[in-house]
């Protein structure tokens, strides 16, 4: 069964975007692109919310063609444009890019996805994952825990009815001083 993946990059005290929306003290080196491209690649298809969807559209399409730009960003943009992409959204009225619009019962869809074959799945926006916690649709957490305290903005995680129990799995120092922090879901764990 496709497991769906929330992965984000987080500041020590759980944001993912500064209180005025700035997303500069997030923005990866070399090395920690180098690293999401090749998890880019081993994901299916994005599951993802209309904010984070039209940050995305709004960039990563043409940002291959800036000859100034870095090979590890030609390189995402050129995978993020070929990536198959699922929008679910009350609000947009259309969306481009391999994306199809979803406005029907998030449980059923993820659930209906996750049992077809193929690769894993990657949820986006922060409202979109929190939405997927309380269904239980979330089966691993990336946090890439930045060197950073933010005191305030979005955070990565929403308030949740229930706990719920993780397990670490991985970890890793990138030589920026990023953290990966890697946990499944744990049902089992009181």
């Amino acid at each position: 069964m496709r497991k769906v993946i929330y992965a984000m990059s987080v500041s020590l005290d759980g944001f993912i975007e500064a209180t005025d929306g700035d997303l500069r003290w997030s923005y990866p080196d070399e090395e920690l692109h180098s690293h999401f491209n090749q998890q880019e690649q081993l994901i299916d298809l994005h599951l993802y919310g209309r904010g984070l969807y039209e940050n995305m559209a709004s960039y990563w399409p043409t940002a291959g063609e800036y000859p100034s730009a870095p090979q590890v960003e030609r390189e995402y943009a050129r995978l993020w444009k070929t990536m198959q992409k699922i929008v679910f959204s009350t609000t947009i009225k259309q969306v481009g890019w391999n994306s199809q619009l979803v406005r029907g019962d998030i449980a059923a869809e993820v659930n209906r996805l996750k049992a077809q074959p193929g690769g894993d799945m990657s949820v986006g926006g922060a409202g979109l994952a929190a939405s997927f916690m309380r269904l239980g649709l979330i089966d691993e957490y990336r946090l890439y825990l930045h060197p950073v305290l933010l005191g305030g903005g979005k955070p990565m995680f929403g308030p949740l009815q229930d706990k719920i129990n993780v397990e670490l799995v991985e970890t890793h120092s990138f030589g920026s001083g990023v953290v990966l922090l890697r946990y499944r879901q744990a049902n089992d764990v009181p």
